[in-house]
Order: structure tokens, then sequence, then C-alpha cells
């Protein structure tokens, strides 16, 4: 299972050569679809955790 960290990382750095121009045109298409996929994981763990903390705000307030 991937961490969020990781994948924050590893996103950073596509952006990082997609920003610079250091990118393959063989594989613009597979580094897109990654950072689709690692965009969705990482919004899908930061959802996640803002329920948690709600859920914990909400039991502590009662």
């Amino acid at each position: 299972m991937k961490k969020y960290e990781d994948a924050l990382k590893e996103l950073e750095e596509l952006a990082q050569r997609m920003e610079s121009g250091d990118f393959k045109i063989d594989t613009i298409k597979t580094d897109i679809d990654k950072a689709r996929k690692l965009i969705k994981f990482c919004r899908d763990a930061l959802t996640k955790t803002e329920e948690e903390i709600n859920a914990i705000i909400s039991q502590d307030n009662n």
C-alpha cells in the first residue's frame, strides 16, 4: 500500500519533469495517467483523514 507522502513526492517529481520540459513524447501519456492516479490517491487520502478528524472532533464535543 502506497503512503500519501510517497505518492505526493512521486507526483511532485512528475510535475517538475513536465514543467521543465524534461519528458519524452513516447511516455507523456503514461506519465499523465500516472499523475492522474496519484492525484486521486492523494485526494482520497486527504478526504479520509479529514472525515476521521471530524469524527474525533464530533466525539469530543458530545
